[in-house]
Order: C-alpha cells, then structure tokens, then sequence
C-alpha cells in the first residue's frame, strides 16, 4: 500500500481541490479519492491554508497539481493532469499493475488531455454540465458534488468491468485449453474443432478473432443454447455465417429451412441464432461451415491498379476479389485567391463523407487501400479507423513499395 493510499485511508482523512468551475479532472480526482475512502472529506477553496497537512490536488503547485510550469507528460506526448498523477499512484492497488496501465490509456488520458490542451472528450463535456448555468444564483458545491456521484459511479463500473474482463480472459483460456485437448484426443472431430462450447456465457469474442473458431455456443438464460458467428481479427466479417436463407426467421419457419426440430431463431443480423437444445445447435454450426463459401474482398479507394499487384500478395488475402472505387469528385467551392473553403454546410458533409463510406461498407471489405489524395481520403479514413477496418496505403521504404496499415487511433 502507498503512503497516499495510506493517507486517504485514515481517519478524519481531508482532501483540498480548487472552488469555482469544476472540470472532469477535479471531479474524478475526487471521486477516486472516495472510491478508496468514502469519509474522506474534500474542502474546496480558492486557496490552500498554509497549515493544511491533507492531501492537496489540482491546485498549489504539488505533487498532485498540474499548473506549474515543469508540469510532468507521458513517455507518449499525453501531459498528466491531476486524475493522471493520482491515477498513478493508486492504480496499481485497485486493478494491479497490468490493468491499471491498461486504464490509464483507455480512461485516464483522454480526461488528462482533455484538461490539459481542451481536446474535446464527451465524457469531460458530460460532467461539466453539471456546473451551474452563467446567472445561477449562490455557489455551486451541491453540483460538484452531485458530478462526483455521477463519476463515481462510473468508476465503480469501469473497475468492476475491467476485473470482471480480466477473470474472463483466464477462463477463456482454461475453456480453449479443453477444448484443444479434446481435438487432440480425437473426442472432438476436424469439423468440431471449429466450434466451442461454453458451460456458461464468458465474454470472449476478441480473444477467438485470434483463433480459427467460427462459432460459439453457450446456454441461453431463456433456456435452450445460443449460437454466435465469431469476427476475424481485424475485421467487420464473420469466419463463417449462417445461410442468408435463415436470416430473420423464427420458430416452425426456421425448424423447416434449417431442418432442425428445435430451432428458434435467427437474427435478420446475422449475429445470434437460437435453439432448443446443444445438438441442434452444432448441426446449425456444421451445416453453416459446410455451405460457407465467400471470397474476400479488398478495396481500392482512389488508387491506381499499380496498387492491385502488391494487394494481391496480402497475407490470408491472395484469393480476394480487389474493387476499385473513385475518389468522389471535389465539392462546391468558396476560393479567396489560392485558399478555397467547401461551401457545403457541417451536415451536408459529414452526410456526402458517410454516403461514400457507405458505398464501402457494402462490398464488406476485409481491408481498404486508400490512394495518395488527402483532402478525399482523410475523413473516409477517419470513419473507417472508427469502425476498426483495417486502411492501407503505400509507402517506399528502401527502394521497395509497401503496403502498411494505418494503426488505430490515427
């Protein structure tokens, strides 16, 4: 246990914040402080009295504030704000080490950044709603408070989804290891090694994107069995789905197109199907594996067929059919001289940008290959990261072109 942790944790412990407008860091830095502590009491003044011996963040140019000029920032360019420095130091207790860094990118950043540069953060925009309106009369500490409620709120959740996510993880391991035992043994046959049975629901279909499982199936808590194509890494696309025939049916009409007595129901998505019981819920997968036959598809946004010759190398890829689709062509504009501005309204773009990843989106591309022209390919670009397909362009790296993938976050 830190000497923080220890201090937030006695008796009578204090804690002192800055007054006036609050902002997500001030707030959560306060709801992880009760979190730890639920007595601990937070003073917030303007300034910190000379004998305060509490512990003193996001203001007085301590170890837990961030406004002094040699203000420390992360390896990776994000600054720490007051959350961060405490996140720090307490993390590891709550989530251990491992996790606890896994937070800090996911959660705490965004909010550092966010407090330091206004980088906008809906959740930062979220409890800062919670001040009081510009006229409101008197001060505003009941809504601070009530903004640390919320945010405590949502800590409690995120810790608890976080533990909960790690326990699945070594559960999930422990069921492919049986499972693998099994194939090897040769209880489970070639076809079945590509469909796991669960004993119960666990969370895991990131895990199986790695693996050539196509299909899971666990017990509904409506009775009966669930089954769920599973997602290759990197992509929007199922390993394998169900015939496009069962689509959107149910009950006695899907028994007679599956031949399944006890089927229930498939998902006009795609994504569930339902039986009464696990031996109909195998056949289903066995029956999908057996019809499954889709070739992959790359498409080429805006690039040259230059680019085709290398897509057609792509790893796992060298079967996939390759789409051209243009760049669209350049929108109305309002030109001052050499500078021009698109004269289309904020929602006629994004509108005009989400049509042309629509017509994308409806090849159901394993990857995109984007050509060299930024002002076209850069918000598709964006919209695509955003629902995590994989984006390629070319670059020349010693002589030689390569195809990269654009990394997340980008």
């Amino acid at each position: 246990m830190s000497n923080l942790s220890e201090q937030i944790k006695q008796n009578n412990a204090t804690a002192f914040t800055h007054s006036g407008k609050f902002h997500a860091d001030d707030v959560f830095s306060s709801a992880l402080l009760l979190y730890l502590n639920p007595e601990i009491r937070i003073i917030r003044e303007n300034k910190v009295p000379e004998d305060f011996d509490g512990i003193v963040f996001d203001i007085g140019r301590g170890r837990y504030d961030h406004h002094q000029k040699d203000s420390r920032i992360r390896e990776n360019g994000i600054p720490y704000a007051a959350f961060g420095l405490l996140w720090e130091k307490l993390g590891p207790e709550i989530l251990g080490e491992e996790l606890a860094q896994k937070f800090d990118e996911s959660f705490v950043q965004p909010l550092d950044n966010n407090d330091n540069t206004g980088e906008k953060n809906e959740l930062a925009t979220l409890i800062g709603n919670f001040n009081p309106t510009w006229d409101a009369q008197g001060g505003n500490d009941e809504a601070f408070f009530q903004a640390v409620s919320v945010a405590g709120m949502i800590l409690e959740n995120k810790f608890e989804r976080y533990l909960g996510n790690e326990r699945a993880d070594k559960r999930v391991e422990e069921i492919l290891e049986e499972h693998q035992k099994a194939i090897l043994s040769g209880e489970k046959s070639k076809e079945e090694a590509r469909i796991l049975i669960l004993p119960e629901f666990v969370p895991c279909q990131k895990r199986l994107s790695e693996t050539d499982i196509a299909f899971v199936i666990f017990p509904s808590n409506r009775g009966g069995y669930c089954i769920q194509p599973q997602k290759k890494e990197y992509s929007l696309n199922y390993k394998c789905s169900f015939p496009v025939e069962w689509l959107g049916l149910e009950n006695e009409e899907l028994a007679a197109a599956t031949g399944l007595p006890s089927a229930g129901f498939c998902h006009k998505g795609g994504f569930l199907m339902t039986t009464g019981t696990l031996e109909d819920a195998v056949k289903a997968c066995e029956i999908s594996l057996a019809d499954f036959h889709e070739k992959p598809v790359i498409v080429n946004f805006g690039g040259d067929e230059d680019a085709d010759a290398l897509l057609s190398q792509m790893p796992k890829l060298q079967s996939a059919q390759i789409v051209h689709i243009d760049f669209p062509s350049a929108p109305d504009l309002e030109i001052q001289g050499i500078y021009g501005e698109v004269s289309m309204e904020k929602q006629e773009w994004k509108a005009a940008v989400k049509e042309q990843v629509k017509k994308i989106l409806k090849y159901k591309p394993e990857a995109v290959y984007v050509g060299n022209h930024t002002f076209a390919a850069y918000p598709v670009v964006h919209m695509l990261r955003k629902k995590h397909i994989p984006v390629l362009t070319m670059v020349e790296k010693d002589g030689r072109n390569l195809l990269v993938r654009i990394p997340s976050g980008s």
